[in-house]
């Protein structure tokens, strides 16, 4: 189904866990931290005079002008200048990036203009291939790249595309795979989705019994190229319903339909996906080039795995997936990838590709090659809420654009070096400058900036995460408090 290129990500001022992911405020380990003496001119309005005002808490700033930088080893912290903390977002702030500086990979943590949709896309299941970030060396894989599940103008035509119940026959012999998909399948449904622009279908989870689906915003929007579109859901019984689309968020990917006239419905039971680990059963359900029902299983290859998708950098989608090796292809998207309880731990959504060979003839291939990637339960539930209670949904917002940091001469990343820091965002308040490069968020590793947009988007609003950070030849680790911006 078409399931589409994604809008960029924003880690700036205000921004799935995938987004339930909350972070601690984590202090310092070293001594006391010392006292501060403010510059001359400093305000003496009860603010900090080398950061934000104390009500923001964090535990340690940076220099101002002049002032030597302190390693975190001390506890000390790094004075900034005053800044008088603006309302965000401004006015007139959008949610999808626009050009990201030269080098940034992606444009991700500010707030630019929203891209031209693109032109409808011709043929069958075509893939808007997207390299990770820094090229594929950096992405993991020579010739490999993030795609989004796409099945535009439906393409299976099996007799056997109506819908077939799982049933367990013998449960002598049921395996947990047969377990898992049995519980969970009356749940999962198949979506048709038509416009000018072209059609495709998808897959769906019901979130409640009169009728609330949870699917890709690339699946409802045909890959981005439409938002006037026809939608149609068949349930696992076969019955088909037209439906409504309630709201998108194109930065985490997720959408809600709503069924028309439909009650008794089986809502999915979600799973914490916080606790999934490496090797759990995975099990996907889904509509794979329109077959309804269709099941699969695998394991948890991956937990926190940043992957970009979208066609260029500026029509792109940053989310901190679960890897499976679950068999997934176009069509899959939207759809569930459940534990061996029958829960719901993801919602599958893209793919890698392996690039063509350069022979006349040859296209990426574009089918399952065992990397498939889901939206965690925990974000997948929060922005679907959000969605249905206010048709958006927010997102934590860190007020930089960052690009991949590298030694000299070397492919391999090292962290995400600011490039820019909005003025009186939540990075700019506690004294983060350009050229400054994160290395960790809280205890997760940081190598590459889209490392940095899946952390900072896998917290929530409000939520204080410990940086650390590298200025110099000096480290330390600084305490931010995320702001809140909505698509």
């Amino acid at each position: 189904m078409s399931e589409q290129n994604r809008p960029a990500d924003e880690t700036g001022h205000g921004t799935d866990r995938n987004g339930d992911v909350s972070w601690a405020a984590q202090q310092p380990t070293g001594p006391a931290t010392p006292q501060q003496f403010p510059a001359p001119g400093a305000p003496t309005d009860g603010r900090s005079a080398f950061g934000p005002p104390a009500d923001r808490q964090q535990t340690q700033q940076f220099p101002a002008a002049g002032q030597p930088f302190q390693p975190a080893s001390g506890g000390h912290q790094f004075p900034a200048a005053a800044p008088v903390h603006q309302p965000w977002p401004p006015a007139g702030w959008g949610s999808h990036a626009g050009s990201a500086p030269t080098g940034a990979v992606p444009p991700a943590f500010q707030a630019p203009a929203a891209p031209a949709a693109p032109p409808a896309r011709a043929g069958r299941w075509r893939l808007g291939v997207a390299g990770l970030v820094a090229g594929a060396l950096i992405g993991g894989g020579a010739g490999a790249g993030v795609v989004a599940l796409t099945d535009s103008d439906t393409v299976a035509t099996a007799s056997g595309a109506t819908t077939q119940p799982v049933v367990i026959k013998d449960a002598e012999t049921a395996t947990s795979t047969t377990a898992a998909a049995a519980a969970a399948a009356p749940s999962v449904v198949t979506l048709y989705v038509s416009a000018a622009a072209g059609s495709g279908s998808g897959s769906g989870v019901v979130l409640s019994e009169d009728g609330y689906v949870l699917t890709n915003n690339h699946v409802v929007s045909l890959d981005s190229s439409t938002g006037d579109v026809t939608v149609q859901v068949r349930t696992s019984d076969g019955t088909l319903y037209d439906a409504t689309v309630v709201g998108t968020d194109p930065s985490s990917d997720l959408a809600v339909v709503k069924l028309a006239d439909a009650g008794g419905l089986s809502p999915a039971t979600f799973a914490d996906s916080d606790e999934v680990q490496v090797g759990d059963l995975a099990v996907a359900i889904g509509a794979p080039l329109g077959l309804s029902n269709t099941v699969t299983d695998g394991i948890i290859s991956a937990t926190d795995r940043a992957v970009q998708t979208g066609s260029t950098q500026d029509d792109s989608t940053v989310i901190d997936a679960l890897q499976t090796d679950a068999a997934i292809n176009p069509g899959n998207s939207g759809g569930a990838l459940v534990n061996a309880d029958g829960e719901v731990v993801g919602i599958n959504t893209a793919i890698t590709s392996v690039a063509s060979t350069g022979l006349p003839g040859q296209e990426s291939q574009s089918g399952n090659i065992g990397v498939g990637f889901a939206i965690p339960s925990n974000t997948a539930q929060r922005i679907a809420e959000q969605i249905i209670d206010t048709g958006s949904a927010s997102h934590a917002l860190l007020g930089v654009s960052a690009t991949t940091a590298a030694e000299s001469g070397s492919a391999v990343g090292s962290g995400a070096e600011l490039v820019s820091v909005q003025e009186g965002s939540a990075a700019g308040d506690a004294g983060l400058q350009a050229g400054d490069v994160i290395t960790a968020v809280g205890d997760r590793p940081i190598t590459t900036s889209t490392e940095l947009t899946a952390a900072v988007r896998s917290a929530q609003p409000g939520d204080t995460v410990t940086l650390t950070v590298r200025r110099g030849q000096d480290t330390a680790e600084v305490d931010v408090t995320l702001d809140e911006t909505t698509d």
